[in-house]
């Protein structure tokens, strides 16, 4: 025989062994171990099953043959999903300490490094989000609240958006600056023109990341990260763009050590500053320059892309349904007029409103799968046992789109958020921001922006879209770890 017939007969059988050995494994799952699942192939996966383009959508057909308690491979990695409310709040809420591990995430994996907030573990998570936390709600320290720092920013965006004078223009840049301009005050104490080359360069790195991470090419670097990292493409961007990002912090943090008064913290760097010099001679303190760049790019870009992607996603919505938009309007002029600036606490006497901004984020549904968590040790769960550090991926877009919660889950109904007699609906199933001990830190500041920002719009302007409303597609543009809208310009003409 040939040398290449014989290496090619024994790769033949090496194939057909390690699919039977994977036939067998996946019909003694789910009895007392693992839960069920798709059969993988090796090294490859459920890369067949997992569509890279609406990865949401294909662990939706999973979940109807498989059940709410599922496992798939990502590569050569057994996750396990959690799909529908039942489930993911019985993982998250009722049992959320030991659900509450960070899962492994390669794509940004490279540059977390366990470090930070969002991606840290243990007893550093628990002291580097106690310490944000308190910072994020106590700053200010006798100075202007976060509510006002936003009212502020509100105001530049207006003058921004009268100085387009009713012409065509893409919001995407103008929404970034007015949302990271807020967290900038709180971590950095500094406020951007919307001209400065340097900030509007962080928003372009921010917002190229996260078009990068919701691409197929992000999905398929978390699916097989050893492999993508040999192969050239944009996934590499993510990681030289934190890396500028990184840099501009550390040029931030210098010149906040040079000018720092212990006794007058003007920000979150400033306060972490000055709880790394009390605890320098502790030598387990998590409070260490590590940990602080990497908490403040956490911050950064957390507070940002988010916030201002799902307002992007609001206007566009709105531009399809003009009556939507008539309706808030009619609600602002009778609460709030046009004289003075809107403010939370007219968030109560505004339930069309309210319901509005739930249902823009429920219908977006912006990360559809969470962050992944995982579990410290074998956890029995349901019928099954989850081994100790699969990696859980519990899908969000299965409980905003509970048909039985929201009827007509698919069409964009501020119905979804209203009583029968106006009133605004809470829903247990409303989880955007994620739920249990992982829920976002900064959920209660993107609350307030978002009501904030849009109201104080749609006092001043109405939109005017560039084609038919009908034709307006709020479909993502690419759909995997985030949703991202599709651009678009719009006129915004003074009311």
């Amino acid at each position: 025989m040939e040398p290449l017939g014989t290496v090619t007969l024994f790769l033949g059988v090496c194939l057909s062994c390690l699919l039977l050995l994977a036939a067998v494994r996946s019909r003694t799952q789910g009895k007392g171990r693992r839960p069920p699942g798709p059969t993988p192939l090796p090294i490859l996966g459920n890369i067949l099953q997992l569509k890279t383009t609406f990865l949401s959508k294909a662990l939706q057909q999973l979940s109807e043959k498989y059940g709410p308690v599922f496992t798939v491979h990502f590569g050569g990695d057994p996750v396990v999903v959690l799909h529908g409310y039942d489930v993911i709040k019985e993982a998250l809420i009722d049992r959320a300490d030991e659900f509450a591990p960070r899962g492994p995430l390669p794509l940004l994996d490279k540059v977390h490094k366990g470090k930070g907030i969002i991606f840290s573990n243990g007893e550093r998570w628990k002291v580097l989000r106690r310490f944000a936390l308190t910072t994020l709600r106590n700053f200010g320290m006798g100075k202007k609240s976060i509510e006002e720092r936003i009212q502020e920013e509100a105001q530049y965006l207006l003058e921004k958006l009268q100085d387009t004078k009713g012409k065509p223009f893409d919001p995407t840049f103008l929404l970034g600056c007015a949302t990271s301009n807020v967290i900038c005050s709180i971590v950095f104490g500094t406020h951007f023109d919307y001209h400065d080359k340097r900030f509007l360069a962080l928003m372009d790195l921010m917002n190229e990341n996260f078009r990068t991470f919701s691409s197929p090419w992000g999905q398929l670097n978390n699916l097989f990260p050893t492999l993508m990292n040999l192969i050239p493409g944009p996934h590499h961007t993510i990681e030289k763009n934190k890396q500028k990002t990184g840099d501009f912090i550390l040029e931030e943090t210098k010149q906040h050590k040079d000018t720092l008064d212990p006794n007058a913290p003007r920000d979150f760097i400033d306060c972490f500053l000055i709880k790394m010099e009390q605890e320098k001679k502790n030598g387990a303190s998590e409070f260490t320059p590590e940990n602080m760049l990497i908490s403040v790019i956490d911050l950064f870009e957390a507070g940002t892309e988010t916030t201002s992607t799902t307002l992007r996603y609001g206007l566009l919505a709105l531009q399809k349904y003009p009556e939507v938009e008539e309706k808030v309007q009619e609600e602002i002029d009778r609460v709030v007029g046009r004289a003075r600036a809107p403010c939370i606490a007219d968030r109560g006497q505004m339930p069309y409103t309210d319901a509005v901004i739930h249902e823009i984020q429920r219908f977006i549904s912006l990360i559809p799968l969470a962050l992944p968590h995982s579990v410290a040790k074998d956890i029995p769960f349901r019928q099954f046992v989850i081994p100790k550090g699969t990696t859980i991926f519990p899908v969000l877009t299965s409980v905003l789109y509970d048909s039985k919660e929201f009827p007509n889950p698919t069409e964009f109904d501020p119905q979804h958020f209203l009583n029968k007699d106006g009133t605004f609906r809470k829903s247990d199933y409303f989880m955007p921001f994620s739920a249990g001990k992982r829920i976002c830190a900064g959920e209660g500041l993107a609350r307030m922006e978002l009501f904030l920002f849009l109201v104080t719009i749609l006092q001043h302007f109405k939109l005017k879209p560039l084609k038919d409303p009908k034709d307006i597609d709020l479909s993502p543009l690419m759909s995997s770890n985030g949703n991202v809208p599709r651009p678009y310009q719009l006129c915004v003409l003074p009311r």
